[in-house]
């Protein structure tokens, strides 16, 4: 079944044009589309049939983003995000009213709405509309293009005139100097945040009554105090400018209401409940939980590596599980990232890694859904606003008159022990930890990577067998005889509910999702995690050579916990990444999570401290041996060396002194093959001062020469 998505690209091969789908009717009928290169470009209408149909013959195809180069930069300058910003506000209001804002008529009125009340022109509103829908729909896409102009947004540096504009009244003011920014931070901390709850016109006041005070006197035993002229204080406007810019607004609550209270009641929902879950897509509902089994280690089977993190991503309208991660991460944001990089992945693909075998239609889930709804803490992760801004996504907590939505994917969790348990060792019973009871942390059989298997096998079951008899079909389901389980009800929504749903290029979702970290350029490699990797650029650029000669330095990196066989390189070019792959001596890291990798090296820091001590006292014993050897050949050497011999004549002979020690060696040395050892030093001829026919000759031997030099010396 062909499937298409909001965002995804399609090419007309015959006119060679590429359009992005904006917007789908919930019945499939038809959609709306936008040339992507056409720079007066605007959106018009297709026909869902006419596009299958083009697909089937060919003339249209699907094809990969060649906008990633905004969408993935994450260097963005001050400067950048603020035009960025700017172009939100003017728009953001309109382009939600979908699918109104796409009709030429509607969305001429809103615009001309802009112009009227001197927001923009009609040029620059288009300039942004166009901008949004042809690279991508998400809030980065109205990045600008250049870099390097304009100046807004920089704090200016104080000098004799005064800035800002021109003052009404014949006063003229002051500048705020970093001496007077100071005053602001003193009086802000002291009058304001606080748990009085001054109002911040009265922090003003006592600020301008403690620190601009230009006489006191006292008068009927009541002091006095009276300020310094409009030209030589700070304005009310200037003071609280000054303000947004310090200060952090949930800081601010926290320290006038207190912690708990901003928890309650301030907390920021990073989304919005207008709309239901009307259709795939809508919501997805994410959790954790441990799992209640014990798990060993793939490097070695005596390791009970503790109890896994369970992540499901749950699509609220069908009930499909459309994401999982499986691991030993701590309930935090990475956890909550692998899970939802796993809901836009291809899972025949995902599958087949651990060896199950899929097609697309057994789990057909790999979008980004219009809202992720989930728990407080995790949510409070440092990419929540990288997910909002990048990959246009609404983040919500879990809202207190909904507990039916976090219910689905905690009724889930018991489902999938509930299933399971009977089956797997180590699993831990409701007695766990009782007096006298089995523990059952010595059971444990199963590693990760088995587990993870077992636990896809349950979820592939689930989406296709769950029938949820209290399931509120609606009465076109019931007319169209939609069974109430996950995949059902995902196969009739994608026909008659569509238009949630959005394909995202992988390469972004990684991008914004991927934990990132620093690696070490080192002469032995790129070194991350105690594991060495290699790439192109290094190599080319003698990265490791220069870190030999130089010294080591560090690099960005990004990295995907649960297949450490590649970490990526940032390039901060077009490219954006490289892949660095593991050196291949480093074969016992290959296809291991980065939990059990970091678990093998923390139990070889364990050994070799273990047996530290030992390895000491064995190298201080090495130590001892030598001093001892160097010790008893310096006594030998004194006691025969000759004394008061010149210099020169102790160097001029070393030539002829290493020929008579190396003849020496070679007699001592030589082999001597069917010779017993009585008659080893006995029958050895000596053909220095044997002749050829047995008569002894008059020249010396080796012996006779080194002794008779020993001799002379010793005279």
């Amino acid at each position: 079944m062909i499937t298409l998505a909001v965002n995804e690209l399609i090419k007309d091969i015959v006119n060679e044009k590429i359009y992005r789908l904006l917007w789908i009717d919930e019945v499939y009928d038809f959609s709306y589309v936008i040339d992507i290169e056409d720079s007066k470009g605007v959106p018009k209408m297709f026909k869902m049939k006419e596009i299958y149909e083009g697909i089937v013959l060919g003339t249209f195809i699907k094809v990969e983003s060649p906008n990633t180069e905004k969408q993935l930069l994450h260097k963005m300058n001050i400067k950048g995000l603020a035009i960025r910003d700017k172009a939100w506000s003017i728009i953001k209001d309109i382009v939600k009213e979908e699918p109104l804002i796409y009709t030429r008529e509607w969305r001429g009125k809103q615009i001309e709405k802009l112009v009227s009340m001197n927001v923009c022109t009609k040029a620059t509103a288009y300039k942004y509309l166009r901008r949004y829908w042809q690279e991508g729909m998400t809030i980065n896409s109205l990045l600008p293009n250049y870099n390097n102009s304009g100046a807004k947004g920089k704090l200016r540096e104080g000098g004799d005139k005064k800035r800002g504009r021109p003052r009404l009244s014949d006063t003229e003011g002051i500048n705020v100097t970093e001496e007077i920014k100071a005053v602001f931070r003193k009086a802000i901390k002291k009058y304001y945040l606080s748990d009085k709850k001054n109002s911040f016109i009265h922090a003003y006041k006592m600020m301008i009554k403690e620190y601009f005070a230009g006489d006191i006197h006292f008068k009927d035993g009541k002091k006095y105090i009276k300020i310094l002229d409009q030209n030589s204080i700070p304005t009310l406007a200037q003071f609280k400018y000054w303000y947004k810019k310090e200060f952090d607004i949930n800081q601010i609550i926290i320290n006038r209401e207190g912690k708990k209270k901003f928890e309650r009641d301030y907390r920021a929902v990073l989304g919005s409940s207008t709309y239901e879950s009307m259709g795939p897509g809508t919501r997805y509902q994410i959790d954790a939980t441990i799992g209640n089994v014990y798990l060993i280690s793939s490097y070695n089977s005596d390791w009970i590596i503790g109890r896994p993190i369970i992540y499901f991503v749950v699509d609220v309208f069908t009930h499909m599980i459309t994401g999982l991660y499986i691991g030993l991460e701590g309930p935090s944001w990475a956890g909550m990232m692998m899970a939802i990089a796993n809901a836009t992945a291809d899972k025949k693909e995902f599958c087949s890694k651990y060896g199950i075998e899929i097609s697309n239609e057994w789990w057909p889930a790999e979008h980004l859904p219009e809202i992720i709804v989930g728990d407080r803490g995790e949510l409070e992760g440092y990419n929540v606003n990288s997910l909002i801004n990048g990959l246009n996504v609404s983040i919500e907590n879990n809202p207190s008159f909904r507990p039916d939505w976090k219910g689905i994917v905690e009724k889930l969790f018991d489902t999938s022990q509930e299933k399971i348990k009977p089956f797997l060792p180590g699993y831990i019973q409701a007695d766990f930890g009782e007096r006298g009871t089995e523990d059952y942390r010595l059971g444990a059989k199963l590693t990760l990577e088995q587990y993870t298997k077992i636990i896809i096998n349950f979820v592939l079951h689930y989406n296709r067998n769950f029938y949820m008899r209290n399931y509120s079909r609606s009465t076109d389901m019931i007319e169209a005889k939609v069974k109430p389980t996950p995949i059902e009800l995902w196969k009739w929504g994608i026909r008659n509910r569509a238009g949630r749903l959005r394909k995202v290029n992988p390469d972004i979702v990684k991008f914004y999702l991927m934990p990132r970290d620093k690696a070490t350029v080192t002469a032995k490699g790129i070194k991350f995690k105690g594991m060495l990797y290699s790439c192109e650029t290094a190599i080319k650029e003698s990265w490791f050579v220069l870190a030999r000669k130089d010294g080591t330095w560090k690099v960005e990196i990004s990295f995907d916990p649960r297949h450490i066989n590649n970490i990526y390189l940032h390039t901060n070019n077009e490219s954006l990444f490289e892949v660095c792959s593991l050196l291949d001596h480093q074969e016992r890291y290959q296809d291991k999570a980065i939990e059990e990798i970091e678990q093998l090296i923390k139990k070889e820091v364990q050994d070799f401290k273990k047996n530290e001590h030992h390895l000491l006292q064995e190298e201080i014993n090495f130590f001892s041996n030598i001093e001892s050897i160097v010790e008893e050949s310096v006594r030998a050497t004194n006691q025969t060396q000759t004394k008061n011999i010149k210099k020169a004549q102790k160097t001029k002979r070393i030539k002829v002194n290493r020929r008579v020690e190396k003849s020496l060696l070679r007699e001592q040395e030589a082999f001597q093959i069917g010779i017993g050892e009585k008659n080893k030093d006995t029958d050895v001829i000596d053909f220095e001062s044997t002749g050829k026919n047995g008569v002894e000759s008059n020249r010396p031997s080796i012996k006779e020469l080194f002794n008779k030099r020993r001799g002379k010396k010793d005279e």
